[in-house]
């Protein structure tokens, strides 16, 4: 956790984990679960938020994250970000598993799942009758530490992001694109913002290199990011990862 305290101690704002089961050929294979490596992220600090960037929901529980994030979200006080996405199957950690691999089926199951994840936040009785969930009066306490709920992140992927998952991180908290160009960003941006009608309290991260700086965060910056999120590859040293979180942000 030294990589948590010292990147909270110079300053940065946040430390987010991938969800993955496994990792393509070439990766390396030592993976660890993000939700105990967050829980002890979250004892190691005071301020940082904190959180997976992104969980798949259509290969999760809605009851069982409901779970984990209320909790995680007590045992941090309140610091929170869920990012959640279609998942990938990289390295087949869909299909190995017997996962569905379809993304307009693993698109509608993650909407159904976000709409109980929200019921049960919400701490009242739910009953929910779905094509892929269902719930019998069941009434989870406590509720969230944050309020109306956590925050929540949807990711879009690539510079062809569809339309699907842009609607669906509009009624959310806060979008995720995942590898697209300043052009694409600024696209998404705009979409975003017609379809909310305003970005104000809306979470807009950038994804970019460990080392990009100048005009391109100010690019992104200008496009509306709220959020720089440098995002280090699978083969990344440890000792690189150090390095970062050993010094401050770069002011733009």
């Amino acid at each position: 956790m030294g990589i948590a305290r010292e990147a909270e101690r110079n300053g940065w704002d946040g430390i987010f984990l991938w969800d993955h089961m496994i990792r393509p050929a070439g990766d390396p294979q030592e993976i660890a679960d993000p939700w105990i490596l967050l829980s002890a992220v979250a004892a190691a600090t005071t301020r940082i938020r904190l959180g997976p960037m992104v969980t798949p929901l259509a290969r999760r529980r809605p009851q069982k994250v409901a779970r984990e994030t209320v909790t995680l979200d007590h045992l941090s006080h309140g610091r929170l970000l869920l990012g959640v996405g279609l998942g990938v199957d990289g390295g087949g950690e869909l299909a190995r598993f017997g996962e569905c691999t379809d993304e307009t089926e693993r698109a509608a199951v993650l909407d159904e799942a976000l709409d109980l994840l929200f019921a049960l936040w919400s701490g009242e009785e739910v009953t929910h009758s779905g094509h892929h969930f269902v719930a019998q009066g069941v009434r989870f306490l406590p509720t969230p530490v944050q309020a109306p709920r956590i925050p929540v992140w949807g990711a879009t992927m690539g510079d062809r992001a569809r339309e699907g998952p842009i609607r669906r991180a509009a009624r959310l908290d806060g979008v995720f694109p995942v590898r697209v160009g300043v052009d694409r960003f600024r696209r998404i941006v705009e979409e975003v913002r017609e379809l909310r009608g305003s970005l104000e309290g809306y979470d807009i991260a950038a994804e970019v290199p460990p080392d990009a700086g100048g005009v391109a965060l100010d690019e992104l910056v200008d496009a509306g990011a709220t959020w720089i999120v440098r995002s280090f590859p699978a083969r990344t040293a440890r000792a690189d990862v150090e390095r970062l979180a050993g010094r401050p942000p770069a002011p733009r």
